[in-house]
């Protein structure tokens, strides 16, 4: 019986591992490949170029998809499919297929992963043959960090075969959940590369307007719906996420006070400790030494200094 949905009952049903099948870089050019299908799930990986995949599904028209660099297909291979390069347009592709194995030795199953993870929850009950999904670089190191592993073994695969596959399918899950959105949820899209811009540069002096400029919006605009999503402006944000890691670099390293400006990107060490006293009601020094003698006097319920 053809199976319809994108994975197996079976990975949600027992613990099992990711079993790569094949996997290969190609340098496609005036192809045209014949319908078939294979017991596996496989991702298609477009590095470079473009490419069609004709899908033929069970009493319904044919489906046809284009992709370009940084999009990629994840189909069930029991569906009948097909690659189609033209001539003019060569395509470089990065192929990995895969089906449910045996059961991990001391590691996570899929199934014990989709029990902790929302999303990849979601990913294992699509019931759609195929997804098309555009990558945000992320899925693209995973994958030839999996390929390049599994060359790199004679013959069973290790546990960083496994780790990469669990990587996989969480962020291709993350990416399905935001493909998944339309109309005012689109801004989620520019939120997450909003706040990922954020962690990424905290230590760095940015403002409102380099946010913006990093994820193609205006600074207005990006206010208001970073506003409307976590009822908090971004420099209110940022001044949380700025003020929360001073507190976690005085009291679990030894930095000097003076020094945790250059860690969390606030101007110079005299700004810094009026800064610091202003959100934390202390100074850096009474802040890390309050601390400590919480530490040291647990037992008696010292207070925590906010």
């Amino acid at each position: 019986m053809t199976q319809t949905g994108l994975f197996k009952r079976e990975w949600l049903e027992r613990d099992a591992c990711a079993a790569a099948t094949a996997y290969y870089f190609k340098q496609w050019e005036n192809f045209d490949m014949p319908f078939h299908r294979h017991d596996a799930v496989e991702i298609m990986y477009v590095i470079s170029g473009v490419c069609r995949i004709e899908i033929q599904r069970d009493d319904l028209p044919h489906a046809q998809v284009e992709l370009k660099k940084g999009e990629f297909v994840i189909l069930n291979g029991n569906v009948l499919h097909r690659l189609i390069v033209e001539p003019d347009s060569p395509c470089r592709m990065l192929n990995v297929e895969f089906k449910a194995g045996k059961e991990p030795d001391g590691a996570a199953s899929v199934k014990q992963l989709a029990g902790q993870d929302r999303d990849l929850q979601s990913l294992l009950c699509v019931t759609d043959p195929y997804l098309v999904l555009k990558d945000s670089s992320e899925v693209y190191h995973t994958l030839k960090m999996l390929v390049l592993e599994l060359d790199s073994l004679s013959k069973e695969p290790g546990v960083m075969v496994g780790l990469l596959f669990h990587q996989l399918f969480v962020l291709i899950a993350r990416i399905y959940r935001q493909s998944a959105y339309n109309g005012p949820q689109q801004h989620d899209l520019y939120m997450n590369k909003c706040l990922q811009f954020i962690h990424h540069n905290y230590d760095r002096d940015i403002q409102v307007k380099d946010i913006a400029a990093a994820v193609n919006l205006n600074h207005g605009y990006l206010h208001r719906i970073f506003r409307a999503r976590l009822g908090q402006s971004i420099t209110e944000y940022l001044t949380e996420l700025r003020l929360e890691k001073a507190k976690m670099l005085l009291r679990q390293t030894d930095i000097p006070a003076a020094d945790i400006c250059e860690y969390i990107g606030v101007g110079s060490r005299e700004y810094f400790h009026a800064w610091f006293k202003k959100n934390a009601g202390v100074t850096p020094v009474q802040y890390r030494a309050g601390n400590n003698a919480r530490g040291d006097n647990a037992e008696k319920g010292y207070f925590e200094l906010k």
